[in-house]
């Protein structure tokens, strides 16, 4: 009997040793995978940090510094004739009383040519120009809306003209807007043209052509209103 007590005791010391040394075990192979896991993530995180582009640098990096005179031009007349283009759109959108589809094709112009004025601007501080240009880069025989239009671009409306689309009402002012904003949108394709046939940059080119297809089917659906006002 004695004998036998004792088997048991070694038997159960036995036991609780092999217990003890897998807890420990357990323990130590949980914490080194613990280790390894916030090892592995501290060095994942080191390395987006290094990869990330800073904010607000990659529209710059997207656009090619390869340019000529004709990009630039193109560039810094187009900046005032857009701004000039969303502001008679915004007085359309500010009056009571116009029809929806003029107003719908106002906050089209909008929504178009603010991003195209941004991506101008972005443009010429990529290749080292001013965002305008001087008066007498600006004076060419073919781009000369009138001679008190205070620009040489073509198309744009003079000040007068400006005071009369702010005065109008109703079909009147919808009337005016579409007159107004053909003959500047036909001066904004004969611009764009010319970039396209003279510039050397492929993403000023590109933004040219986009002008013109937008512009050129604009024209159609203001051809289109203006019959139905007229009619």
């Amino acid at each position: 009997m004695k004998r036998s007590t004792t088997l048991i005791t070694l038997a159960l010391a036995s036991a609780l040793a092999l217990a003890g040394c897998g807890t420990n075990g357990e323990e130590n192979t949980g914490a080194a995978s613990e280790a390894a896991t916030s090892a592995a993530a501290g060095a994942g995180s080191t390395e987006t940090t290094g990869t990330t582009a800073p904010s607000g640098s990659s529209s710059a990096q997207e656009i090619s510094e390869e340019h000529n005179d004709a990009d630039t031009m193109f560039a810094q007349m187009m900046i005032p004739h857009h701004q000039q283009a969303v502001q008679m759109s915004e007085m359309m959108l500010a009056k009571d009383n116009v029809d929806p589809q003029i107003q719908e094709l106002a906050n089209k112009i909008v929504a178009a040519q603010g991003p195209e004025i941004d991506r101008l601007e972005q443009m010429l501080q990529t290749w080292g120009e001013p965002t305008s240009a001087a008066a007498g880069d600006m004076g060419h025989e073919s781009m000369g809306h009138d001679s008190d239009s205070g620009s040489g671009m073509e198309g744009m409306m003079t000040e007068k003209d400006m005071d009369q689309l702010q005065a109008a009402e109703g079909d009147e002012a919808a009337e005016l807007f579409l007159t107004q904003m053909t003959e500047h949108h036909r001066g904004a394709i004969d611009m764009a043209k010319e970039e396209v046939t003279n510039g050397q940059n492929s993403q000023a080119i590109a933004m040219a052509q986009k002008v013109i297809d937008d512009q050129e089917a604009e024209i159609q659906e203001m051809d289109g209103l203006l019959q139905q006002l007229q009619s």
